[in-house]
């Protein structure tokens, strides 16, 4: 976008085009959440009167990492080819700022008028004895083989997405999660909903518990948790967190603050604490999330090289965890609305899907919205059930328009679908 503003461009990118959500995160973690649904597919399939001898069915890691891998050179592939039609000049290696204006790659030295940071963020596995043996996303997305049993440590979007993963293509698979309920940040209701469908899924949760250390022989990984007690696996993942990934670009030497999370300090316009210097994306702190990003992107480019204004909105920002079932949410939780002082009305129902009614299948399906009684707005809306992305999506622009509970309510149902029941709830449960 800035350059076809007219600014000269270079990008210098020391792994792939496309940053993490491309290489190792939304797009192949998606693709990996498709091919761990084939297996439930195929058990409905009788249901619908397709034969299926799933004794003949088997299932290919190695093929599903290959297949994943050729779609991902592909969209590297795109990107280079957008970058360089704009004009763009893309560098190839390590880059460190020398002073404000300048950067230098290998032996070669750039200067220009703006830097921009968005190196975005790394995963962090915590310092406890065996770290080297575990596992991370990133490694996830080229593992060889699948063990028959595994051990996720964490309780974001990643541990969840993974452990549904793993467990749906058929790995004994533990989700270990410090703290009461994962999750943090989404609707209780949510989270409460999600984990008892992930158990009855298969997938061992369990709250209170973190890992105290690691010991590998190789082949199996003995882990000490934090009551005592072992657990036997065949691989050890860690979605405890991640950094912002700023080591080695010299940003402390040109006074670029950091703050206490090792992030970029910025102003709302992307500003440093350097004139020169603006930064975005994960490795500011905002939410860590694509649109994000992009967003912030048009935002900078619109003020730097367009007609200078130009803001960014976090308010009412929608985003999916695609664990199995999905979660699709936008807006306020139940909790954030009261803490803001709302009077609130909670609309919400259960049910079962009707593709589980002939395959017998028990996955229930939950939804809820989160309304101001005084304005009747809704403050929030909330899914866990099959294509909760999808659905969001469209509930995000009701929301982000100003849509009151009235207006749901006289919008006609598709029937039948599932995303019907967002303006079929008449009664509220509270």
């Amino acid at each position: 976008m800035s350059a076809q503003r007219g600014a000269r461009v270079a990008i210098v990118e020391s792994r792939y085009l496309g940053g993490t959500c491309v290489n190792v995160g939304c797009v192949p973690k998606k693709l990996f959440v498709y091919g761990s649904h084939v297996g439930e597919d195929l058990e409905d399939a009788a249901g619908y009167g397709w034969n299926v001898p799933l004794d003949q069915v088997s299932f290919d890691w190695p093929t599903l990492v290959a297949n994943k891998n050729t779609e991902i050179e592909r969209l590297n592939g795109i990107y280079g080819r957008l970058l360089e039609n704009a004009g763009v000049t893309i560098i190839e290696g390590t880059a460190t700022l020398a002073d404000a204006n300048s950067v230098v790659v290998g032996e070669q030295s750039y200067t220009t008028g703006h830097i921009t940071i968005a190196t975005g963020s790394w995963p962090v596995i915590p310092d406890i004895p065996g770290k080297e043996s575990i596992l991370t996303s990133n490694e996830m997305f080229y593992l060889p083989q699948l063990p028959r049993q595994a051990v996720v440590w964490g309780g974001g979007y990643i541990a969840v997405e993974f452990a549904g993963i793993l467990a749906g293509l058929g790995v004994e698979t533990t989700l270990l999660y410090r703290g009461e309920l994962f999750l943090r940040g989404f609707d209780d209701d949510v989270r409460e909903f999600t984990a008892n469908e992930m158990r009855r899924k298969g997938v061992d949760v369990r709250f209170g518990t973190t890992i105290e250390a690691v010991e590998s022989d190789g082949t199996y990984y003995d882990v000490t948790l934090n009551d005592g007690s072992h657990l036997t696996t065949g691989l050890v993942m860690a979605a405890t967190g991640r950094r912002a990934l700023v080591e080695g670009l010299g940003l402390e030497a040109l006074g670029v603050k950091l703050s206490r999370s090792g992030h970029v300090e910025v102003d709302d316009h992307f500003q440093t604490s350097v004139p020169s210097i603006t930064a975005l994306g994960d490795v500011i702190g905002t939410p860590q999330l694509t649109p994000v990003a992009l967003a912030q992107a048009m935002v900078l480019s619109r003020r730097l090289f367009g007609d200078g204004q130009g803001e960014m909105d976090y308010n009412c920002i929608p985003t999916a965890v695609f664990c199995q079932p999905n979660i699709g949410t936008v807006g306020l939780t139940e909790a954030e609305a009261k803490e803001a002082g709302h009077q609130v009305s909670i609309y919400r129902s259960e049910f079962r899907p009707m593709k589980n009614t002939l395959s017998g299948r028990q996955d229930r399906c939950l939804m809820k919205l989160v309304v101001d009684k005084e304005s009747d707005k809704v403050l929030g809306a909330h899914m866990v059930g099959p294509d909760a992305g999808e659905i969001t999506q469209g509930l995000a622009v009701a929301m982000k328009a100003g849509a009151t509970k009235a207006q749901f309510d006289s919008t006609l149902g598709i029937h039948p679908t599932s995303a019907e029941e967002f303006v079929t709830m008449r009664e509220p449960v509270t």
